[in-house]
């Protein structure tokens, strides 16, 4: 098991050979792996991705994780080929701060309703790093690198979410959610004012 976490480690920290062209994104696995921590507003999404998961149980546990990675890559095509979306930075700061109010509130919300919810958020954070990753100098993986960072803060979403079984657990994820959402709602006003 050291020897996958070492691995894991020296992809996430290695860099391609500094070979990128343009302004934009630095290429490779270990940019794209790293680059959902570094954004406030993307790690906190993908965390309440997870811990809704939790709150919903089955089929959402494993749905929400599963559907958000696939729809981000919609969304990154559309980015990159320049299809039209509405304001992506309004799309964000929804996601925050609806993700952590749906957590906060414990909404139990239909399948088909968190489905179309978390898929459309996705469509934005998609969106955003595909309008920047044609620059990138190893697009594929910097992509592989996102996505699975992306799957690993839903899992923790999942993980902290496990605390809803425990005494006062509840309490700690909706507190967690409310925090999501009272950032998001600062996004949110970033986004307008902007």
């Amino acid at each position: 098991m050291r020897r996958w976490i070492l691995v894991a480690a020296a992809l996430a920290i290695s860099h391609p050979a500094a070979a990128h062209s343009g302004t934009g994104l630095p290429g490779g696995f270990g940019p794209g792996f790293l680059h959902p921590f570094s954004g406030l507003d993307h790690l906190l999404a993908m965390v309440a991705v997870g811990l809704w998961g939790a709150i919903l149980g089955n089929p959402l546990l494993l749905a929400l994780p599963i559907l958000f990675p696939a729809m981000m890559v919609v969304g990154a095509v559309a980015g990159m080929v320049g299809i039209p979306l509405p304001p992506m930075e309004l799309g964000i700061a929804c996601s925050v701060l609806v993700l952590g109010g749906c957590v906060a509130g414990g909404i139990k919300a239909p399948v088909w309703l968190a489905l179309a919810l978390v898929a459309v958020f996705a469509l934005f954070h998609g969106y955003a790093h595909g309008r920047e990753l044609p620059s990138a100098a190893d697009p594929a993986g910097y992509s592989a690198g996102f996505v699975l960072a992306t799957g690993l803060l839903h899992l923790a979403g999942v993980a902290i979410g496990h605390l809803n079984s425990r005494p006062g657990g509840m309490r700690v994820t909706r507190g967690l959610g409310g925090a999501i959402a009272l950032l998001g709602v600062g996004f949110l006003s970033r986004a307008v004012l902007s």
